[in-house]
């Protein structure tokens, strides 16, 4: 890594834009103290609140605010900090953060004083990118499952899990290095039980990061189904509001409509798909393309029915597996039931089946909890912690690698290739905290915090 990126003495204002009472500009690396002294008139005390004023390089009087210092290493950045809280006009805050740049800072990218506190191990991968998921958490239960990776629950489950591997490694190892002795060291550590008991607990973590990546990102819902079936009306009832023209016309939905909803905690990407008939209307047909497209790459696709179509619902499960992926859930819908008496099936194959009128609000409830139990989603957050797709596709690498290691030594009898399995696996979880993580992964990860943080 470059030494440059901790070594520069940064400076942003950490406040949102526009206008506020109050605004801060954040001044972190080794000029923050001398930056002090020119724009307060004085070295601050660190540590200690002073009321001053903002001067800028002619000596003029920009503003009168509170001056705070931290000593490296005491601050969240590890290195010397100065925070100038004024008020917060943007051509005020503007006025100071040149102050401060006229002095030997420069400006900061997106998410850098989070990286210098990366850098200076202030923090590790998992907790930084809590930060800014504490920032974004659009309800409840994110920002107390991105608090409890900020609180470090989810890098303490990694190290353990390291630590683990570690141990495993050091006996199968000493078996490898030192085969002349009488002491058979994979048969009298129980090798082969105590991974099973590692490939155990990084199952488990493994679908605790799939929930948490759930809180984090969401999933992709696409509602389809043929025209005039209640697709529109069900995107209204799940938003809230009307996002869809509803009529009685058949092909009234010609393009693909998404709306971001929070259910229960639950971040839906929910999608609403034109209606899939054979048709000469070459609007209506690229609207049918899209469709399809939006089905093939769904985390969830809700297929919708009337209860009233003629259609074969076999046919219809015959044309659904035919554009959506094999491992794609589904849920298979039934509306209008408040018409007439609805197709009387609780499941087909692998599809769930609900009965539910959009217009009445019947069986809508239970269509969401089968959102929630189809995904793996459960409202209780307790134990939960926020994660990333990065961190999913890690532990189920590192899982991979554990399985494939048992086999060679189980099946096999190579400890070679087990031990390096083992590496293998040790090195995938380390890329989640950071302790091994490429410059170009950091810069990926940190240029999507906002500026200030």
């Amino acid at each position: 890594m470059d030494d440059h990126r901790v070594k520069d003495t940064i400076a942003a204002v950490a406040t949102a834009s526009g206008r506020g009472g109050v605004g801060i500009v954040r001044v972190s690396g080794p000029l923050a103290k001398s930056i002090a002294h020119h724009v307060l008139g004085f070295f601050p005390r660190r540590r200690h609140a002073h009321y001053a004023n903002f001067m800028n390089v002619s000596g003029d009087v920009i503003d009168q605010g509170i001056g705070l210092f931290f000593e490296s290493p005491h601050s969240f950045t590890g290195e010397d900090v100065l925070e100038l809280q004024g008020h917060g006009g943007p051509v005020v805050l503007d006025q100071l953060l040149q102050s401060v740049i006229s002095y030997g800072a420069r400006l900061a990218k997106p998410g850098e004083f989070s990286e210098q506190a990366f850098l200076n191990q202030k923090l590790d991968l998992t907790q930084a990118e809590a930060i800014a998921d504490l920032i974004n958490a659009e309800s409840v239960q994110a920002a107390r499952c991105a608090m409890r990776s900020l609180q470090g629950e989810f890098s303490t489950q990694i190290h353990k899990i390291v630590n683990q591997l570690i141990q495993l490694r050091m006996y199968v190892e000493a078996a490898i290095d030192f085969p002349e002795e009488d002491i058979d060291f994979l048969s009298q550590s129980h090798v082969v039980h105590d991974t099973k008991m590692l490939l155990g607990v990084l199952e488990s973590l493994l679908k605790n990061a799939e929930r948490g990546a759930l809180i984090s990102e969401g999933i992709s819902v696409v509602i389809a189904g043929a025209p005039n079936v209640g697709k529109s009306s069900l995107l209204n009832y799940l938003a809230g509001r009307e996002s869809a023209i509803v009529t009685d016309i058949a092909g009234t939905t010609r393009d693909v409509l998404r709306e971001k909803i929070i259910l229960d905690g639950l971040p839906l990407h929910i999608v609403d798909t034109a209606g899939l008939r054979d048709t000469d209307d070459i609007v209506e047909k690229e609207g049918i393309r899209r469709a399809k497209i939006a089905i093939e790459q769904a985390d969830l696709v809700l297929y919708m029915m009337d209860v009233s179509s003629s259609k074969a619902i076999n046919t219809v499960l015959a044309d659904l597996s035919r554009i959506m992926s094999k491992t794609t859930p589904s849920i298979l819908i039934i509306n209008k039931i408040d018409l007439q008496q609805p197709i009387a099936m609780e499941s087909i194959d692998s599809h769930r089946c609900i009965h539910i009128s959009v217009k009445e609000r019947w069986g809508l409830d239970a269509l969401i909890d089968n959102i929630k139990e189809t995904v793996g989603y459960r409202t209780s957050a307790e134990g939960d912690f926020i994660a990333r797709r990065r961190h999913v596709d890690a532990l189920y690498q590192a899982t991979q690698h554990v399985e494939k290691g048992l086999q060679q030594l189980a099946y096999h009898h190579a400890p070679e290739l087990f031990a390096e399995d083992l590496r293998l696996a040790q090195e995938t979880l380390n890329t989640i905290t950071g302790v091994f993580t490429s410059d170009d992964l950091l810069g990926e990860i940190f240029s999507s915090f906002c500026i200030g943080k």
